[in-house]
Formats: structure tokens, sequence, C-alpha cells
């Protein structure tokens, strides 16, 4: 992945692009929406290159830090089947994530030059750092649990069986920021859908993390030991669906690019899923294995597709110059008024 993707190919401004309107000479009216092109037919942004492995690394890797999340959690409250489905599935997680971000960049050693250096300013440089951080606590974590019991009363049976609640408490602590960075990457590029929500995508993806992390938690565990996924599979969902209307919601034209084509199909069918989901995590998945299963997977679902969601929206306001102009135009003219205001 990498910050360049999404960067301005030219000039943004009025000179750049051309607004055309259905009769020639016609003035533009309020109910009219002008047609943008840019010059010989390019796009103002370049669009992102990357393919679906980015967005299926968005939701391993939040699936990851919610599940270590989820763990500790069990730890401490001593639920040792949650525990153990949280400790291997987040690791499970982690070495998708690290595969998909490896396919991505194409060649292993691009993700090993990233630790030469460490730059705050860059969100990359910074995730890298936090999902190093985060790894070694979540595999020792989830060696713990793997160790056969003709080992456990080993000098390192007992040695990694010591070191598992330090290093699950590592890992989940730095659950949140995994979560949440690639929200920051995104937000942080020139793609005018993933710019104009950099306030919420944060939000929206701890959301979906949480969401995800509980279904895989309904998924494995039986339903007496799976209260606290379901309480957070019910926050997590409840957050997911309500910060998704603010991204739609927001004022200006872009919020149309998470509301139609590719992108909007997505986001609803995630939606209904996870509202689904969430309904039956508050009713019969406490009663019932196979209701549980099902919210589980419903959760799961709609947290894969709220990821390519929100993908698909970036790739097509890089593909309208209206998404780039309109907000351009928009900015200049209040600023405009308040030259021109007494």
């Amino acid at each position: 992945m990498s910050e360049d993707d999404g960067a301005p190919r030219g000039d943004a401004g009025t000179g750049g692009v051309h607004a055309h309107t259905s009769g020639s000479g016609a003035r533009e009216t309020r109910d009219e929406r002008p047609e943008f092109r840019s010059y010989y037919g390019r796009p103002v942004l370049k669009p992102p290159v990357w393919k679906w492995e980015v967005p299926a690394y968005l939701f391993t890797g939040g699936l990851s830090a919610g599940s270590a999340l989820l763990a500790a959690g069990a730890d401490l409250t001593g639920r040792p089947a949650l525990r153990r489905a949280g400790r291997l599935g987040g690791f499970g997680a982690l070495l998708a994530s690290t595969g998909l971000l490896i396919a991505d960049l194409g060649r292993p050693e691009r993700f090993h030059h990233m630790l030469r250096v460490a730059k705050p300013s860059s969100p990359m440089s910074v995730g890298t750092w936090i999902l190093v951080a985060y790894g070694p606590g979540s595999g020792l974590a989830a060696a713990a649990e793997m160790l056969p019991a003709s080992l456990r009363a080993s000098l390192p049976g007992r040695l990694l069986s010591r070191a598992a609640r330090p290093a699950g408490l590592s890992a989940a602590a730095f659950a949140p920021p995994l979560a949440a960075y690639t929200a920051v990457l995104l937000s942080q590029s020139a793609v005018p859908a993933w710019h104009d929500a950099r306030r919420h995508l944060p939000f929206l993806f701890t959301g979906s993390a949480a969401a995800a992390a509980a279904g895989l938690g309904m998924l494995t565990v039986p339903p007496a030991e799976a209260g606290p996924a379901r309480r957070l599979g019910a926050i997590g969902a409840a957050a997911e669906v309500v910060t998704a209307r603010l991204v739609e919601h927001r004022p200006g034209l872009v919020p149309r690019a998470y509301t139609t084509g590719r992108a909007g199909r997505l986001r609803r069918a995630s939606e209904c899923l996870t509202l689904a989901g969430a309904l039956a995590t508050v009713s019969v998945a406490r009663r019932s294995r196979p209701a549980a299963a099902a919210a589980g997977l419903a959760l799961l679902a709609g947290s894969a597709l709220q990821r390519f969601g929100t993908f698909e929206a970036g790739v097509a306001s890089t593909k309208d110059p209206a998404y780039v102009v309109v907000p351009q135009r928009a900015r200049l003219d209040a600023a405009d008024a308040g030259r021109e205001a007494p």
C-alpha cells in the first residue's frame, strides 16, 4: 500500500475541468447536476491501483485486533473456550493480514524495508510499527493455546503458559490502534470519498472490527460462554451501522460515492447482514447454538462487505471529476463570500 496512490494528476481547478449542461449556452439551474469532464477524458485524480487484497487486508487486520481484545477479556474473566478462540482467531487473521499486505506490496522485502525508518508523520510507517508491536504478543498467546498437553508440564511449557497472559494483554493494548490505523491511512490520501469521511472512518473501522471479532466468537464458542462476544457484537454492530449512516448523510456531493453503484450495493448488503446479526445476537443467539453461529456469520460477512464497500466508494470517487471539482468550488465560493462580507 502506498500513500501516493490517489495523488492528484494535475490541477483540479476550474481551468482543468469543464462543466456542461444539457443545452448549448444554457444556464445551470439548482436542480441540474452538471456533467464534468477533464481534458482528454483523463481523471483529475489517479485511481487507486490496489486490488482485492487491500480491502481484505483491512478486514483481517480489524478482525485480528478485535479478537485480541475479546481474548484478553475472556482470559481475565475465566472463559477458556472464548479465550482460545480469540487468541487463535486473532493470530490466524494476523497471518492472513500480513500475507495480504505483502501480496499487495509485490515483494516480501518491501515489508522489511518499511522497518528501516520510523516516520511519525506517515500513517503507513506508524501502522507498520503498530503491526510489529502487536504481532509478538498475539503469536505468543496463540502458541500457548496450541501447546500439546504432553508438553505443558515441561519447563518450556510452563514458561510459555506463564507468558501467555502478559502476551495476550500486550496484544490487546495495541489492538485499538491496529483496528483504526488503516482508516487513518485511507483518509490521509487524496481520494475524495476517503478524505471527506476522515472524521468518521476510524469509528466505522473500529466498530466493524468489534462486530467481526464478536461474530467469530459466537461462531466458535458455545452460547453459555459467549456472553462477552454477544455484548461486543451488539455494541460493534450499532457503532458500525450508525457511523455508516453518518458517512452517507454528510452534506455535499461526495457522500454519493457511498450510496451509488457497486459501493452502494455492497454497503446496503453489509447493513442488512449486520442488523440481522445484531438482532439475533440480542435475542435467539443466547439460547441456540445454530442461531448463534448464524448471527456470527452475519456479523463477519457484514464487516467484510463494509470494508469492500468503503474501498469501492473511494475508487469510484476518483473516476468522476465532479467529486473533486464540486467540493473545491464550494470551498472557493465560501472563501469569497467571507471576504465580501462586511
